[in-house]
């Protein structure tokens, strides 16, 4: 099969939303009308001993959170679907910010009971920037919630975008009778089952078949009107308007019921973009491109606990991966060969032996990637859009045990390079202090450091409020840095010089006292920033 013809079989998509918006139990039902798995695990259910598929870190299965993006890759009606289920809770933000690097769309999953929450319009913020289409899955329609006419207003109101629905929902909570496929002209009648597929689907032609009337009696006729203002009031779905990130199509049903899911799936791979062209240091680089390429946007160390191995997860942008061949690391100009490259279901692995753009696989590492390195068939540019956000709490690094110290540093030294939190260290005394996105993540970092690599530590609370990376074209530019403020100046795990400021006041202060230096709160993974080591 040409190259061609497999890019255009890839969907590569990622699930986001607000923390319990459904988010994991929709991947879970999708996985389920793949054929990849059978039986559903409800997460966070006591009635079935058994977590989300895509959950499969301990401490995400103790709490019923994801604390992590988890790569499953399943085949359905021809297409070869790359899915990332990313953290919802905010305290794991950044993760998701990185993961929407590597996609080509998105489902954003919305609770139909709270509506938009803060989290999601964060999510959704990013995908504008980047233009990311976006479909809207709302979900718990099982449940008494917020008027479906009422939700569409606010998803345009407050996600600054259009919306069209595709399915209109017919009743509600214990009244919900099922969805209308604007579509297709199909209604799907609700069927709980949380475990199994189970369908229950006829066709009509259109609205005004009499045959609705024999199916809802008087609620059909609640139906023809919600169509004809949903018809009159949204205009015709246009697929290139989808494309371009303008409007977002609309889905209702309940993923715990497995309701609405298939109608989702089926529509997503029929109208989800394929492969696109992405930014690089040298212009734009086509999926069809002749020579492969791909960038890494997630390390994990000890997927698996027993084996302690480390896996850089790389989406292919171009051209074709091929075991056993010889690719370029572009940031430490050497060659590198991978025999044991793998496609992932979660925690599951299994050897690949070719990939296509799209694809997202998995590389043993042994500590040569960092989040944005680029692999080339030989050419020298690194991929852009990985990004790096200023941390908003802070914490100093102590150690508990003087026993495991060897413990201690590499465990923090592998988390932090999985992007799990940012690791600043001041050159005199070695202090090490940890700049994460929110509280949680101190919780994570301490059970995995125990857990995983046999370390224990404290999380010291410090005065900082904020930290941001300071370039600068000559050391004259910062002399009044490093000679009034040096006790706040800290590197990065990229010898980047990072300002760490005790207020707004100060921070601001130090801006004007050091005009030709640029104070950045976000930079690229690859950023080329300037070492002071180098330059002092």
């Amino acid at each position: 099969m040409s190259i061609l013809k497999e890019i255009q079989k890839r969907k590569t998509f990622a699930i986001i939303s607000h923390p319990d918006a459904g988010k994991t139990t929709l991947t879970e039902k999708l996985l389920l009308y793949s054929g990849a798995i059978h039986i559903a695990g409800a997460v966070k259910s006591n009635k079935i001993k058994k977590t989300a598929a895509s959950d499969f870190l301990e401490i995400e299965k103790q709490r019923g959170i994801s604390v992590t993006t988890s790569v499953l890759s399943f085949d359905y009606n021809g297409y070869k679907v790359n899915l990332l289920d990313t953290p919802g809770h905010k305290d794991f933000a950044e993760d998701t910010y990185r993961t929407l690097s590597a996609v080509d769309s998105v489902i954003l999953v919305v609770d139909c009971v709270k509506g938009v929450e803060e989290q999601t319009e964060k999510l959704m913020r990013v995908c504008r920037m980047r233009k990311t289409p976006v479909i809207i899955f709302i979900n718990k329609m099982d449940r008494e919630g917020r008027n479906p006419v009422e939700l569409l207003d606010e998803l345009e109101s407050k996600l600054d975008i259009r919306v069209r629905p595709l399915s209109w929902p017919l009743g509600m909570g214990a009244l919900f009778k099922g969805v209308y496929n604007l579509y297709k002209n199909t209604f799907a009648f609700f069927v709980s089952s949380k475990q199994t597929v189970e369908e229950d689907v006829q066709i009509f032609d259109g609205v005004n078949d009499p045959k609705l009337d024999d199916a809802f009696g008087r609620n059909a006729e609640k139906l023809r009107e919600d169509v004809a203002l949903i018809n009159g009031v949204y205009e015709d779905f246009d697929i290139e308007k989808y494309l371009s990130g303008e409007v977002a199509p609309v889905f209702f049903g309940s993923a715990l019921n497995n309701f609405g899911v298939k109608e989702l799936l089926d529509t997503f791979v029929s109208i989800a973009p394929s492969p696109r062209k992405r930014e690089t240091t040298q212009g734009d680089i086509e999926p069809h491109h002749k020579h492969f390429s791909g960038f890494v946007f997630k390390i994990h160390a000890n997927l698996d606990p027993k084996h302690r191995d480390r896996i850089a997860f790389l989406r292919v942008c171009s051209g074709k991966f091929e075991r056993n061949t010889f690719y370029h690391h572009v940031r430490l100009n050497r060659d590198m060969k991978f025999s044991n490259p793998a496609s992932f279901m979660a925690q599951t692995k299994s050897l690949l032996e070719e990939a296509f753009p799209g694809d997202v696989i998995g590389l043993y590492d042994s500590g040569t990637f960092t989040i944005g390195d680029t692999l080339t068939d030989g050419e020298s540019f690194m991929y852009k859009g990985v990004p790096r956000f200023s941390p908003e709490v802070f914490r100093e690094l102590r150690n508990s045990d003087p026993f495991k110290t060897k413990q201690l540093e590499k465990g923090i030294s592998h988390l932090t390079d999985e992007g799990l939190a940012q690791m600043f260290t001041q050159n005199v005394g070695n202090r090490k202090v940890i700049g994460v996105v929110g509280e949680l993540q101190f919780d994570v970092l301490k059970y995995r450091l125990l857990h995983e690599f046999g370390a224990s530590c404290e999380f010291v609370p410090i005065n900082a409020h904020k930290a941001c990376w300071v370039q600068f074209d000559d050391k004259k530019d910062v002399e009044e840095l490093f000679h009034i403020r040096s006790h706040h100046l800290y590197y990065d795990k990229n010898n980047k010089l990072v300002y760490l400021a005790e207020s707004e006041y100060s921070l601001r202060i130090a801006m004007e006292k050091n005009p030709k230096a640029r104070f950045l709160f976000s930079i690229e993974h690859n950023d080329q920033t300037l070492d002071l080591e180098k330059t002092a």
